[in-house]
């Protein structure tokens, strides 16, 4: 077991390395999640969720898409209100917006995220 967490994260960080972090393209006019109205991308990779924290409108779509090496889930961290399936990369899921809410993977205790509702 020892071997397969090793090389796991050796795959991270190899990944981590090439990937282009958070450099922005001078053609990107806005950030992902205000770019259609009512609608927002949370995404997965490298661990995280990107953005940690998502300003949203009652009522607004929030679209979580994995692209990283690994399966999550994303878990509503106070009560466990709700929760999706585990995603592989490439998988999404699609939450509506009710109330403000913390949330995390329950794979990787370690990923968090918020949602707040203006």
């Amino acid at each position: 077991m020892k071997i397969i967490h090793a090389v796991l994260v050796f795959a991270l960080l190899i990944l981590a390395s090439c990937s282009p972090g958070s450099e922005k393209s001078s053609g990107e006019s806005a950030p992902m999640e205000e770019k259609k109205s009512g609608m927002h991308t949370i995404e997965i990779a490298q661990m995280k969720f990107n953005p940690a924290e998502l300003k949203v409108k009652k009522g607004d779509k929030i679209i979580f898409v994995n692209h990283d090496i690994v399966a999550h889930d994303i878990t509503e961290s106070k009560t466990k209100a709700w929760n999706s399936s585990p995603m592989a990369d490439g998988q999404n899921w699609t939450l509506v917006a009710t109330e403000s809410v913390n949330y995390h993977c329950s794979i990787h205790p370690v990923m968090k995220g918020k949602i707040v509702v203006e």
